[in-house]
């Protein structure tokens, strides 16, 4: 009861940050100077290529400059504090991954800025992950991997490039009973390659660098997190059709310091809905193995209130934290 009580108290804030202050003027005059789209990562990945098309088709329709501006450093924390400290009128927007908004509240015991900082404008794209092992494995399907790791928990484990990784794997680990213990590495192409050479069992990544390693055969991939198979992917079943209560993916979103004025936060969402629904874009964000999706600015809040206890639950019962 007290944890449901937590994350209605959490999604209404935040959605009173969504909703802002009354605004004496409309967003009919808005914008009228540039729009910058802060990136808390380095240029070049996939939230920034996300951003930099996004803000493309919105300098089109909104008739000022969009700028990119990358302040990485420090798990995405420096660019989304500076966002959260900006001045809330629109004109300072972050493209927020699901790693500095949701789940470093989870692994960080302090953080310049809180969920009710920001007013969440939209989704852009989600991330889901693939579940992979080494081709040769002899397990022939999900379950018996699991099987695998309870009959040899000394032996079973899984590699993963970031806390976020290892946060969704010890879920996995939680709801289906599995045993296999963490093997930290860098990135997800190294998760990757442990796997190909048999370091370790498997690993949970997300679907761009899954599908690159499975075009090379050394690695099979046996379960998606996503609520449905994926186009890239359309003969590996997901969790849920074999059984198992996990649909989670990463994500990327537009959000707005916490007191932007209502009027412009539907403006931004409607014409990120827009710009999500043109072909090229679709097509573009598509071959980064991302699945374009928008939402309302009310939905976008209600993921981010479900989310952060979810995984600080997760972090607590696996002492899983960042210094």
């Amino acid at each position: 009861m007290r944890f449901s009580k937590k994350l209605n108290f959490l999604g209404c804030a935040l959605l009173s940050a969504a909703a802002g202050l009354p605004l004496t003027a409309t967003a009919q005059d808005f914008p009228t100077r540039p729009i910058t789209i802060v990136v808390g990562y380095t240029a070049g990945g996939a939230n920034d290529v996300l951003a930099r098309i996004v803000a493309e088709k919105l300098a089109a329709s909104l008739g000022q400059p969009v700028v990119v501006e990358n302040r990485a450093g420090v798990a995405s924390i420096i660019g989304a504090a500076y966002v959260a400290k900006a001045k809330p009128d629109g004109y300072t927007l972050l493209m927020g991954a699901s790693g500095p908004i949701v789940y470093n509240h989870a692994l960080y015991a302090k953080l310049p800025y809180a969920a009710q900082d920001f007013a969440p404008i939209s989704l852009i794209g989600t991330f889901p992950l693939v579940l992979l092992t080494q081709a040769n494995n002899p397990s022939k399907n999900m379950q018996e991997l699991i099987n695998y790791s309870k009959q040899n928990p000394d032996k079973a484990n899984y590699g993963s490039s970031s806390a976020s990784f290892q946060l969704i794997t010890e879920l996995f680990n939680s709801r289906t009973g599995a045993r296999f213990a963490h093997i930290p590495y860098k990135g997800s192409n190294d998760s990757i390659t442990a796997v190909m050479a048999s370091d370790v069992t498997m690993t949970l990544v997300d679907a761009g660098p899954a599908s690159t390693a499975l075009q090379g055969g050394r690695v099979k991939a046996l379960a998606v997190t996503s609520a449905e198979r994926l186009k890239e992917l359309p003969n590996i079943p997901t969790m849920s059709e074999l059984g198992v209560d996990l649909k989670v993916a990463f994500w990327s979103g537009l959000l707005a310091p916490a007191g932007t004025p209502t009027p412009i936060i539907k403006k931004l969402q409607e014409e990120v809905a827009r710009v999500l629904e043109l072909p090229d874009v679709k097509k573009r964000i598509t071959l980064l193995s991302i699945t374009p999706t928008s939402s309302t600015a009310e939905e976008f809040a209600k993921l981010i209130a479900t989310e952060i206890p979810l995984w600080k639950k997760v972090a607590s019962d696996n002492n899983i934290k960042q210094n």
